[in-house]
């Protein structure tokens, strides 16, 4: 079969990608199971297990493997998983997406910035405005991408189990907006009070620090499995050898340790509101 253009229908030559996600669908209706009966079994939420499907993403390599074991189809699935890697195109940061919808439990240290999963929606469009080389179109693309993605925290479901750190200096690059910071600085201090939220500020008199100049994202899958995620200025590596991953792990917990308890850190935030807040009603002469 030919398209309008006399090209090959892509059915006839389909990636292996489209292929694991069919599979995908075939397995479980074969057993008769609803993707939320599947999702229960599984531990996997049912709208992710719906995007595997569809092939909106591929997912980490833990998916096939406990889907293999389910269906007991050997390495059938994890082996399509592999092509279907091998063959992709997506950059490391939508590897990270992949594996960060699919984590029960974060630990994240982002340098100089608040981290993106508490960020506002307007302190998200400074900070990606920054960028010269993205029109506006792309940016406001990007800051709904991270709105997005906050549903992790603040959606109500299957909420992500999240300690982050940050360093004193992200709380006194404040942004031009006055009320813009207000509100930055009050969605810390509110996500600091969430049971499943934890935050810790990096303060300048801890002197220098394994992190300096990079960021470490540390997550946990439902199988108990640890992956990592280094991010530079320009680029990510995700970190799945389970050995590297612990030894990022251990670096992480070290680090975390010259950080204020949360107490002190909640006090931290509040102190750097109310200064804030002061120094915008003095007027200026």
């Amino acid at each position: 079969m030919s398209d309008s253009n006399g090209n090959a229908s892509s059915d006839q030559n389909p990636s292996a990608r489209r292929i694991y996600a069919k599979e995908l669908g075939r397995l479980r209706e074969r057993t008769g199971m609803s993707l939320m009966q599947l999702g229960t079994e599984t531990r996997y939420e049912q709208s992710y297990l719906h995007r595997l499907e569809k092939g909106e993403r591929l997912g980490s390599s833990d998916v096939p493997r406990v889907l293999d074991k389910f269906y007991d189809t050997g390495d059938l699935l994890a082996d399509l998983w592999e092509l279907a890697k091998r063959e992709k195109t997506q950059g490391q940061y939508e590897g990270f997406m992949d594996v960060e919808a699919e984590a029960r439990n974060m630990q994240q240290f982002v340098a100089g910035v608040i981290p993106g999963l508490l960020q506002t929606e307007r302190y998200a469009a400074s900070l990606l405005s920054t960028d010269m080389t993205a029109s506006l179109d792309e940016v406001a693309r990007r800051v709904r991408e991270r709105m997005a993605r906050q549903a992790r925290l603040f959606g109500g479901t299957n909420l992500l189990e999240y300690r982050g750190v940050i360093h004193e200096a992200a709380l006194r690059s404040a942004l031009k907006d006055p009320d813009a910071w207000t509100e930055q600085l009050e969605r810390l201090i509110a996500a600091a009070g969430m049971r499943h939220i934890t935050l810790h500020v990096m303060p300048f008199d801890a002197g220098p620090h394994i992190m300096l100049g990079g960021s470490l994202t540390m997550l946990w899958l439902n199988s108990g499995r640890n992956i990592g995620y280094l991010e530079g200025n320009v680029s990510g590596q995700l970190i799945e050898d389970a050995e590297e991953a612990e030894e990022l792990r251990l670096a992480y917990d070290q680090f975390r340790d010259f950080a204020l308890s949360p107490e002190e850190s909640l006090a931290l935030l509040r102190t750097t509101l109310e200064d804030h807040q002061t120094c915008s009603s003095q007027p200026r002469t």
